[in-house]
């Protein structure tokens, strides 16, 4: 079930999305970047920059009964009347693979179409083929648009490669 991230829950969900996508302490799930970012995915000073410069989007986490803390998170920002943005949909790592970053996919797509989105957009950095092709098996499709990646700006880490770009899908709800 997803639920907004309070303040005095950023650490948890700022060490959830460092491990999801760099790995931490030897564990790593199937789609981390660490091969071509170094660094930290994000930090609580960013994400709470992020949340403040974004009002309308919603920084929300996944939690199970079974679970203390959440296991999952994702960002969902309208980018017009019907368009939304997904992004830093993080699983834990060692819950990856068990359906549960499907599952809580389907229930982002269904929080933003309670509130009016008919297409999600998404970005994803193009040498991460094995996830490219996970989201296109749940219905996203390429746009053809590209953005660069932000060299310089450690933002998302620190680039071990030259040819890093952002890759658009959509997918229609």
């Amino acid at each position: 079930m997803y639920l907004k991230v309070a303040d005095d829950e950023m650490a948890a969900i700022v060490r959830l999305m460092n491990s999801a996508y760099r790995g931490v302490g030897g564990v790593s799930g199937w789609c981390t970047e660490e091969a071509y970012l170094a660094g930290d995915r994000t930090t609580s000073d960013l994400l709470r920059a992020d949340i403040i410069a974004k009002p309308t989007a919603s920084l929300l986490k996944w939690v199970e009964a079974e679970t203390e803390g959440p296991v999952g998170c994702v960002w969902l920002e309208p980018l017009d009347d019907d368009t939304w943005y997904l992004g830093s949909l993080a699983v834990d790592p060692q819950r990856q693979d068990s359906g549960l970053g499907r599952t809580m996919l389907a229930a982002a797509e269904d929080w933003v179409r309670q509130r009016g989105a008919h297409r999600v957009r998404i970005t994803v950095i193009n040498v991460r083929e094995s996830l490219i092709a996970w989201y296109i098996r749940r219905g996203y499709v390429k746009t053809g648009k590209t953005d660069p990646f932000p060299y310089g700006d450690d933002r998302f880490g620190r680039p071990l490669r030259e040819d890093l770009c952002f890759v658009f899908l959509e997918k229609q709800l």
